[in-house]
Order: structure tokens, then sequence, then C-alpha cells
């Protein structure tokens, strides 16, 4: 890995008798997309807050660009661009106004900050809204210039925290992009996702992170090096996926069965996988397969593998609370 320019050693946080993070220790290198992946809950977003000074934590130390927490908190937080789960600009002023008052409060001059705030509604495709009030924008506009907003002083950390969720797809879609345009000019990033596919799309490194600690951190390729060499097929029933899920759990209880996005039966196994077997149980319970074929392993095998989590549970709990 490349030098370090965020390093977190034990860290920590208490609500009370709860604990949000528990033990949570990782290096950030320049350059890097970190994922943090988890389900809501699981202690993303404290961990960014911590990060990023928005909360004080219970033990642990923070470094940020050599940069120790918290006597040199202030001086770090000049280099980072900081995107909230929730917007937190102002509704009644315009995306152009928003961006150069987000660029006064870093201390940009006007002669500066003006032709920064232009530059960036225009990369982010907001230049025909950038005097419409906030308030108007859709939600994958919020987002945006939410972002843009971030880097109106040039950091170079971004955090994100859930920076897709809730949005539509084509705005999803563009802000990947844009994500990976910046950290191709350099900036280095560090997001919370429980979107596995994102994780998988953007990430050069993933941490998975259940119930505030880490379980597992590496490289996307040595994570999805994993799942290559185990075998899985997809199976399309007839809808009434549970029951063809309960006669192969209990026929084939080394086969993991988890159900993918698309509503079919994903099943996993250390050892090749014969579907002739796998076809005849379902026949003989009286369940229909439409479709088999082999799944390209994915990190969603390997995130299920690891921590127990489905991903449909991960979807099931979007705007269940925060994490």
């Amino acid at each position: 890995m490349t030098s370090a320019v965020l390093d977190v050693r034990d860290l920590t946080k208490h609500y009370g008798d709860v604990v949000a993070v528990d033990g949570v220790s990782f290096r950030v290198g320049a350059g890097e997309i970190f994922g943090f992946l988890g389900p809501n809950g699981a202690g993303k977003t404290t961990t960014i807050n911590a990060l990023t000074g928005l909360v004080d934590p219970t033990g642990g130390e923070i470094s940020v660009l050599g940069l120790a927490y918290p006597g040199h908190i202030s001086e770090a937080q000049g280099h980072i661009g900081v995107v909230p789960d929730e917007s937190n600009l102002y509704g009644e002023m315009d995306g152009f106004g928003n961006l150069c008052f987000c660029a006064a409060l870093y201390g940009l001059p006007r002669r500066v900050r003006e032709p920064r705030a232009r530059e960036l509604l225009d990369r982010f495709d907001l230049a025909e809204v950038g005097r419409r009030p906030f308030a108007a924008y859709s939600r994958g506009m919020k987002r945006k210039l939410t972002i843009a907003a971030a880097l109106i002083h040039r950091p170079q950390i971004l955090f994100l925290d859930e920076p897709t969720t809730g949005i539509d797809v084509a705005s999803a879609r563009q802000i990947r992009r844009l994500l990976g345009d910046l950290n191709a000019d350099g900036v280095t990033i560090f997001l919370t996702t429980h979107y596995i596919e994102e994780a998988e799309r953007l990430c050069h490194r993933i941490a998975f992170i259940v119930a505030g600690r880490i379980v597992r951190i590496d490289t996307k390729e040595s994570l999805l090096a994993e799942a290559d060499g185990s075998s899985s097929l997809l199976l399309a029933l007839d809808g009434n996926l549970e029951e063809g899920a309960r006669l192969l759990g209990e026929s084939f209880p080394d086969i993991a069965i988890a159900r993918n996005p698309e509503g079919n039966l994903l099943l996993t196994a250390a050892d090749e996988l014969e579907l002739l077997p796998l076809l005849q149980r379902l026949n003989e319970g009286g369940v229909k397969v439409y479709e088999a074929r082999i799944a390209r392993p994915s990190l969603e095998d390997v995130f299920v593998r690891v921590t127990g989590i489905e991903a449909r549970e991960m979807k099931a709990a979007e705007g269940r609370g925060r994490g």
C-alpha cells in the first residue's frame, strides 16, 4: 500500500451501554477508494463521523495526513471533504449560492470561489439549475450538489456516507462515474455503503463491518479470488423460492443458498456443483426450474460467507436508521 493518509487504531465509540464502534483499526493509502461495507446499524456512520471530527471517540487513535486527533483536528478538516448521509446545504439558497457559501467557510476569496462554483456546477451537470433554490432540486440533484460542496476547497480526502442511497438509478450511476473520475484525479475516497454491487464497482480495498467490528479487510481482487475457488449456480424457479430453498437446504446441507437481487436462487459450494441431483430434488418437490446457469463469482458470495448476512437483508435495511 502507498503511504497512509488515514491511520486508525483501536477506534471505539460508546453511547451509554451501547457499543457503536468496537476496536476498529485500518489504514487508507493515498489515491485509494476504500469502502466500509456493512448493514445499517453496523457502525459505519459513527466511524465516519469520528474520522471527520463530528463526534468524539471514546477511545483509540486517528491520524489524517499525519495530523493526529484531537490536537490537530481543525487543521486536518481543512484537507478533507465530507458528504454526510443527509444533505447539510440550505434549501432557500440556490445551488451557486450554496457552493459559494461553503467556499467562504473555507476562506476562499470571491475571485476564487465563484469560478470554482461554476466549474463544479458544470462538472456535475447542474449548471442549468444553478440559480434554482436547493429545496426544489430532485434527490439525485441534491446529492450531486452536496458532493460538489464537499469538493469546493479541493480536499485531498473525500468522505462519503452512503452516497447513492435513496436516489434514482441514473443519478446513482452518474455519481459513481464522478467518484471514479475524482479518484483518477488523485482524490483519496473513503465511502460507507450497504450496496455490495457499489463496493465491488468502486473500491480498491474493502472492510466488512458488522456490529461495530471489522471482520475482514482486503483488496477487491483478493476477496474475489476467494470466490473463484468455489462453484456457484443460479436457478430461476417458478416463483416458489422459499420452498425451493427449503428442499435444497434439507437435501444438500453443504451448499450455501441465497436469493440474489434478481429473485433467483444462488447456490454456492466449495466443490463443483452437480446440476442433475439438484434438478431431481426440486422436481420431486413440485418446484419447476426455468433456467440454470453458472454464476460468476462476486463480492456478494464472499460477503455472505464471511458475515452470514445475505444481500437481501442489506437491501431490506435501507431506510431503517443509519449505522
